[in-house]
């Protein structure tokens, strides 16, 4: 059985897995990956705005995984409109890139939740296989970190080089023409890098409970063995 010492980190680090893998599933459930203010470009070309009156042709764009809203402005008020990657705008946005970062984001919750699972097997129980034990915990969360970095590089990919906030904001808009003007990314996106320090965290709660790095005892071993070998 684990020491006291061992039970309490273990059981830390499941806890923290099971709240990444809530944040997870909240972030896939909003739009507020991203946040965009976008130019009606036409109608700002016809008064030939300037300064403060470009407010009147300045609207927002807010989206995440699955949906979002658009509010355009061309100086006649606003008009909301909420859409759906699927099947809306399938046609228009890199789909298969999208359903990449989708895919590595239910990958990330599973492999979360498999942290978890071994976080609190490994503080109450006796872990008799290496995949079980200390040792699988790094596995798991490395492919839990490695995950959200794909899920952070792909995503940032497609808005940035696929000036994705533009295309949703022109979708079916023939006679306008829309500019982004400023775009960040919102609070879900940032959930993300925080279920990587988490898990980042988590390698490190490993290694405080006394657990060596996997491979670092067996090369240890080797110099030892090696060393005693030049000595007959």
């Amino acid at each position: 059985m684990p020491s006291r010492q061992k039970k309490v980190v273990f059981s830390f680090g499941g806890a923290l897995s099971f709240a990444a893998v809530l944040l997870v599933a909240a972030a896939m459930g909003t739009r507020c990956w991203v946040k965009a203010s976008v130019l009606c470009q036409t109608g700002a070309q016809l008064v030939n705005a300037t300064g403060s009156e470009l407010d009147k042709f300045m609207g927002t764009v807010s989206y995440g995984l699955f949906h979002g809203q658009r509010l355009k402005q061309c100086g006649l008020g606003g008009r909301p409109l909420s859409f759906s990657f699927f099947p809306d705008l399938v046609d228009v946005m890199p789909a298969s890139l999208h359903v990449t970062v989708i895919f590595f984001c239910a990958v990330l919750i599973l492999f979360s939740s498999i942290c978890c699972a071994f976080f609190m097997f490994n503080s109450f129980g006796n872990p008799y296989e290496t995949l079980h034990g200390p040792l699988g915990l790094y596995l798991w969360n490395m492919i839990s970190c490695l995950c959200s970095c794909m899920v952070l590089i792909l995503y940032a990919a497609e808005v940035k080089l696929h000036r994705l906030s533009e295309t949703i904001a022109n979708y079916k808009e023939g006679s306008f023409v829309y500019k982004t003007r400023s775009e960040k990314f919102d609070r879900s996106f940032w959930l993300i890098f925080l279920v990587f320090l988490v898990h980042c965290l988590n390698i490190l709660l490993i290694r405080l409970a006394g657990v060596q790095f996997p491979f670092q005892g067996a090369k240890e071993s080797d110099t030892t063995t090696g060393a005693a070998d030049l000595m007959y």
